[in-house]
């Protein structure tokens, strides 16, 4: 697991390349604390950079590595887990191997396939290779999105990085807000692809390629999980393959030359994750959880239950809400606004983790795979009222709205059943929208000001990044397109971004065994109903793991990585909320009208609505303009503590 950047163009000379390449490389040195490393041609014209975290190999996998003429260049981020059974082929078709390395393997893989081998690649990864006989840069991402890589393209040429703080060690580059991004930011609580917060600067999205040639960017997907399709199967057999696919997965991920342990939060996915650990480890596992001392985010009790059932060697630390600590340090490291308030606790759990390993396994994607979110309980209980005469639809949904009373609280049961019914009226993919959605369209034109408005016009809807999604996945169930949309959208934008920021900044590295890409192309083709039955989910995954897992994590209700941010907002941080929002700094800025967002912090501190969620999204916006964009920063905010 690394850090990667680099160019191509021109860029002064070798001198101020060079000086650039060990600016962008020193950006990244989080990533990869255990060496670095530069490449840059005799004309300067191009330029590659590294920096390591050590996994395999550890003596003999440098780099920029190339291959033995010294055409072929290559700097990587990620773990390729059938390494070696590529190389083997690769040695039967006479490629010789210096090192033991899965990098190496890439080199002479492109070399023998171009630049379809990434297709080959089982893993996680970005990278860029420099083909000095054909005069391109090649680019490349892993298909669900773990590793990122950015970009910016202008008349010199081309930058990347697997940060955007890397790009930004060119002083050249402007650091200009993108209003657009800015808008689909306040919808989603993230930055979308290809978008990001900086103007003029790009993600590479996931399953993608970008060859840069002559000045020009060309794109390619190079992986779709075909969906298209239902997949006809039994209970048993889907049982069978679930569990075969992820013990394979499981052990694969178990690779390294370094040592490794888990997150455990108490949930399936990682108490699975960890059972299947344990039963392929010969040593005890060590676990790591997270705990608050609110009972109602509280996942610790469940955690220790796996982990006494497999005698792991267990830590756990418990969140306070004292989080200024880390709010600068959150802005610095996610180079965006990035408002997935459970950034917090996946911080912390992956500073306790890297204290003793480098690797940790977690559960990421099982939600996704197998139908696990309590949002897809209510796209089925849509459904059925979706299947009412629609002489019926009218006098239903107006009596049940009669009858839910109004709750303040985010995540209370009434507060979902009045959300649900509220958008029983929409078309079914309008309707998820408006369940996951930060902001609708209503609630930012209150917000925005008159000027900032007027820069939007003409921009589109922020809908769209979800709506393409479901016209991608065809005209299967309901159910199975939106989980779907979560895996292209949900999945790699907010929850792998969150953990490979949080986790790189500790130099830790997280795998997950659920992300493997036979694992998702299996889930994808598995009937809804195998998945979820009446409004139970993850039907499947429970009856293939259910010998190894406590029967009070099988039947226990999905909890989630939260954050009791609104009691946050209004006990300890309520003054910190006021005194950053409607400062004369956040004020001047003009996107916001300030009445708008006082009303929003007076409803949510008197207790009249939850608006926990939406104020997060606009601290994180501010504290991420106060680190980018009013000065040339080189680090974190310090001193919030003032505007407690």
């Amino acid at each position: 697991m690394c850090g990667i950047c680099g160019f191509a163009g021109e860029r002064g000379g070798p001198d101020k390349a060079q000086e650039l390449l060990l600016r962008m490389t020193s950006a990244l040195a989080h990533r990869g604390p255990d060496d670095s490393g530069i490449f840059l041609k005799r004309d300067a014209s191009v330029g590659l950079g590294h920096r390591r975290l050590s996994i395999i190999d550890i003596t003999g996998g440098h780099q920029p590595m190339c291959d033995e003429d010294g055409m072929i260049h290559i700097v990587y981020n990620g773990e390729i887990y059938n390494f070696q059974e590529l190389k083997g082929g690769l040695e039967a078709a006479g490629h010789e191997f210096r090192t033991q390395s899965d990098t190496e393997v890439i080199v002479h893989l492109y070399e023998q396939e171009g630049e379809s081998c990434v297709e080959k690649l089982r893993g996680m990864f970005a990278l860029a290779i420099w083909d000095a006989r054909r005069g391109r840069l090649f680019l490349a991402r892993d298909r669900l999105g773990q590793k990122p890589l950015f970009y910016r393209l202008d008349e010199r040429g081309i930058i990347f990085a697997s940060e955007i703080k890397g790009i930004l060690a060119d002083r050249l580059v402007p650091r200009r807000l993108n209003a657009l991004a800015l808008d689909r930011y306040l919808t989603y609580q993230y930055v979308p692809h290809p978008l990001s917060m900086f103007d003029g600067i790009s993600k590479l999205p996931p399953a993608h390629t970008a060859t840069w040639q002559d000045g020009s960017l060309t794109m390619r997907r190079y992986w779709t999980p075909e969906f298209s399709r239902e997949v006809p199967g039994t209970e048993a057999g889907y049982v069978e393959k679930t569990r075969a696919l992820l013990e394979e997965a499981t052990r694969m991920r178990m690779m390294s030359d370094v040592p490794l342990g888990a997150f455990l939060s108490g949930g399936i996915d990682s108490s699975i994750t960890v059972a299947l650990m344990a039963r392929a480890s010969s040593a005890p596992i060590k676990t790591f959880s997270i705990g608050f001392r609110e009972k109602k985010f509280d996942e610790t009790d469940y955690a220790r239950l796996v982990a006494s059932r497999y005698s792991t060697d267990h830590t756990e630390f418990v969140v306070e809400p004292r989080c200024l600590e880390i709010l600068g340090a959150l802005a610095w490291h996610y180079d965006e606004p990035f408002a997935d308030s459970s950034a917090i606790p996946t911080w912390y759990v992956s500073k306790l983790t890297a204290q003793e390993v480098k690797v940790a396994l977690s559960g990421d994607a099982g939600d996704e795979n197998f139908a696990g979110y309590p949002r897809y309980r209510a796209v089925r209980l849509a459904g059925i009222y979706d299947r009412l005469p629609r002489l019926l639809q009218a006098p239903f949904h107006a009596a049940l709205w009669r009858r839910l009373p109004v709750s303040v609280e985010q995540k209370s049961l009434r507060r979902r059943a009045r959300k649900l019914v509220l958008a029983l009226n929409l078309p079914p993919e309008e309707r998820y929208l408006t369940w996951i959605a930060i902001y609708d369209e209503v609630r930012k034109a209150s917000l925005y000001s008159a000027d900032f408005a007027g820069e939007l016009a003409g921009a589109g809807r922020a809908a769209d990044f979800v709506l393409d999604q479901y016209r991608l996945a065809g005209d299967r169930d309901f159910l199975s397109r939106t989980t779907f949309v979560d895996l292209m959208t949900y999945l790699p934008c907010d929850l792998l971004t969150k953990v490979d920021i949080a986790a790189m900044a500790h130099s830790l590295e997280v795998r997950s065994p659920f992300l493997d890409h036979k694992v998702v192309e299996m889930a994808v083709g598995m009937p809804a109903s195998l998945k979820m039955r009446a409004f139970s989910g993850k039907r499947v995954l429970k009856k293939a793991f259910a010998d190894l897992l406590p029967r009070a994590i099988l039947k226990r209700a999905k909890m989630g990585f939260g954050v009791p941010i609104d009691r946050w907002f209004r006990g300890e941080l309520a003054g910190f909320l006021s005194n950053l929002l409607l400062s004369d700094t956040a004020v001047e800025r003009g996107i916001f009208a300030p009445a708008a967002v006082k009303a929003l912090i007076d409803e949510h501190t008197g207790g009249v609505f939850d608006h926990g969620y939406r104020l997060w999204t606009l601290v994180m916006l501010e504290l991420w303009q106060r680190t980018f964009i009013d000065e040339l920063r080189d680090g974190p905010l310090e001193g919030l503590e003032d505007l407690l």
